[in-house]
């Protein structure tokens, strides 16, 4: 056996292991936060550094000696604390000062999670982390025995909640994410989007919104959600028509909006659950209005620009029947009920999510054609797949938390908080643009949930400040941190497409901001009018959903230049305006929406009834 093949199967092995305990601790209760922390960060480290090597060029899986050091030293700098507890749990922390020993564990520890978080996301996270340590250590009158007080001996720091999630959260999400992949419920997706969609007007592009919402709320990852769906829908999309960079738009965006689709979102939903201390059922509720909003628009900018360009659905012997595919695919749904049925009735996220990832092998098994998916490889391999897939997020909540420790303990984040709300000027305009920007500017350098996670803790408690409700302002910096990865100039998910579609990377990205640009308007909707995030009145919820979902379709209708025909340029102006007046609340801007955007379809109704009279009294003459 050789070297690097006994490192795979001993990582295989220690991310059987993560999974396997993950699994158990839900379904027994975990231990106190930081045994049951700390053995996450553990798993994660070891994976990491045995994965990926110091000397990149020895290839994933070949660890070199200080690979192997880094792996004891990261045991060692947790396991103190594990081997000496009863000390920790009765010292009263920033009273009885570390002693030597622990100066040295602490600060192992955050050179060791630093350098393990740029070999899995980059540099970004990790610059930011040490410029915070930095400004702790020279500005923010943070002591040396503070910063590993807080950092490493208490819950407010490495160890604090943001790791917390990771481990009690989104292992579990990863894991059914995989299993439902090894056992065939991708598939499932991917056949019923087919079905739904693949006839109608530019069927391949509807498939690829339709199938990438729904797998992009279970894998919670735009650029995975990419590779897996858009292997399909971009080779569909290309062949019907559609320009390689719009096809690669299409899926960047669809699998972007995942992350915020119910009932299943991305990993920062449960840190915003946390943050906000609230059920994890109801940043669902508050999701549901805006995730229904991004992919209403996106799916009619599918259509008006198949519409413009005179692009037709797929033939019929490329398409599954829908009865066919409920035919045979129904029990693969089972485990997708399931989480449904125990989120709905009020049993915990994880608890839910763990019963469905142990019957997606069971239900698979249930019908023949499906039973080739169920065998113990297949169980192996999800597992492997699912502790792997998140190492990533594990390592970002990690180095996020030292960047909390530091805003906790240095009060920087109040600080900060005045220096938006004077900059603003009062002004909740300018702070919410404030916000975009540092929201898209964080994301294109780090994964939603630390890029979120920061913005929480820097500009969410001036936006509350400035008189926003406190779901929304969540939800804006959440919002924000995803769209980053369809924004130029590192936009992650479409690169991602970009090089399945082999298309020019700008014109994909400008597509994708074009497709998407309702994305970055649906933001500023529930934080002017919270009724889109289903808080008020009934009466007041439907006229804002309404009003809303015009405003998004007419939105794409202008900016892709069709409606219910081609338009000249100051049809799309007059809808612009019309789409901006309906989005924005209030009874004046909607009815000027109303007399714009209806002035216009009534035009091009008009202008269709004519045009059929004058082809209809044409046919009558040649008779």
């Amino acid at each position: 056996m050789t070297y690097k093949r006994a490192v795979d199967g001993l990582a295989g092995a220690i991310a059987s292991a993560m999974a396997l305990y993950h699994m158990w601790v839900i379904a027994f209760s975990p231990p106190e936060a930081v045994i049951f922390r700390g053995t996450h960060l553990l798993f994660a480290t070891t994976l990491v550094f045995l994965i990926f090597p110091l000397r990149a060029r020895r290839g994933a899986s070949n660890p070199g000696p200080e690979d192997w050091l880094a792996v004891v030293l990261s045991l060692w700098a947790v396991g103190r604390l594990f081997a000496d507890y009863d000390w920790l749990v009765y010292r009263m922390p920033y009273v009885d000062d570390p002693r030597p020993m622990d100066v040295v564990g602490g600060w192992l520890l955050v050179v060791l999670i630093l350098e393990a978080t740029r070999r899995v996301i980059g540099w970004a996270l990790p610059l930011t982390a040490m410029a915070f340590l930095g400004w702790a250590w020279f500005f923010g009158g943070a002591s040396n025995l503070g910063l590993i007080d807080q950092l490493y001996l208490t819950t407010e720091g490495i160890f604090g909640s943001t790791l917390g999630v990771s481990a009690g959260y989104v292992v579990i999400f990863v894991l059914f994410g995989a299993f439902m992949e090894r056992s065939g419920v991708g598939r499932l997706f991917m056949d019923f989007a087919l079905a739904l969609t693949g006839r109608a007007t530019g069927g391949p592009g509807k498939v690829a919104v339709v199938s990438s919402s729904l797998f992009g709320s279970v894998s919670g990852s735009a650029v995975a959600n990419v590779m897996v769906t858009g292997q399909v829908t971009i080779p569909l999309m290309k062949r019907s028509g559609f320009r390689p960079a719009f096809a690669a738009g299409v899926e960047s965006v669809a699998s972007t909006g995942g992350q915020m689709m119910p009932p299943i979102m991305g990993a920062a939903a449960f840190v915003m659950a946390e943050f906000l201390q609230v059920s994890y059922m109801q940043v669902v509720i508050w999701a549901a209005i805006p995730s229904l909003l991004y992919y209403v628009a996106t799916f009619a900018a599918v259509h008006f620009e198949a519409k413009r360009t005179g692009l037709t659905g797929l033939p019929d012997s490329e398409v599954p029947r829908l009865r066919t595919v409920i035919t045979a695919g129904w029990h693969l749904s089972i485990p997708l009920i399931i989480i449904i049925v125990g989120l709905f009735g009020g049993f915990s996220a994880p608890l839910a999510a763990l019963v469905a990832t142990l019957a997606c092998f069971p239900a698979a098994a249930l019908r023949r054609n499906s039973r080739g998916n169920v065998s113990f490889g297949q169980f192996r391999g999800a597992l492997l797949d699912g502790a792997r897939n998140t190492l990533g997020i594990a390592m970002a909540c990690a180095c996020a938390g030292i960047v909390i420790g530091v805003i906790g303990l240095t009060g920087v984040g109040i600080t900060f908080t005045q220096l938006v709300v004077n900059m603003a000027q009062q002004s909740l305009l300018l702070a919410l643009l404030m916000t975009m920007v540092a929201g898209i500017i964080l994301g294109m350098g780090m994964p939603t949930t630390p890029a979120y996670i920061v913005m929480v803790a820097l500009l969410v408690p001036a936006l509350i400040t400035l008189g926003v409700v406190e779901p929304a302002a969540h939800l804006f910096a959440f919002y924000f941190a995803i769209l980053s990865a369809i924004t130029p100039p590192v936009a992650l998910a479409v690169f991602a497409a970009s090089g399945l579609a082999k298309s020019d990377l700008w014109a994909s990205g400008l597509a994708a901001v074009k497709i998407g640009a309702a994305g970055f308007i649906i933001p500023f909707m529930f934080v002017y009018q919270p009724a889109l995030l289903l808080i008020g009145e009934p009466s007041a919820i439907l006229v804002a959903v309404v009003s809303a979902i015009a405003g998004a379709l007419l939105l794409a209708a202008s900016l892709h230049g069709y409606l219910l025909r081609p338009m000249p340029m100051w049809e799309r102006i007059a809808l612009f305006v019309a789409a901006m007046a309906l989005i924005v609340p209030g009874l004046i801007t909607d009815g000027i929406g109303i007399l714009c955007g209806g002035g216009v379809v009534a035009l091009q109704i008009l202008q269709r009834r004519q045009q059929g009279g004058g082809v209809t009294a044409l046919q009558s003459s040649r008779q």
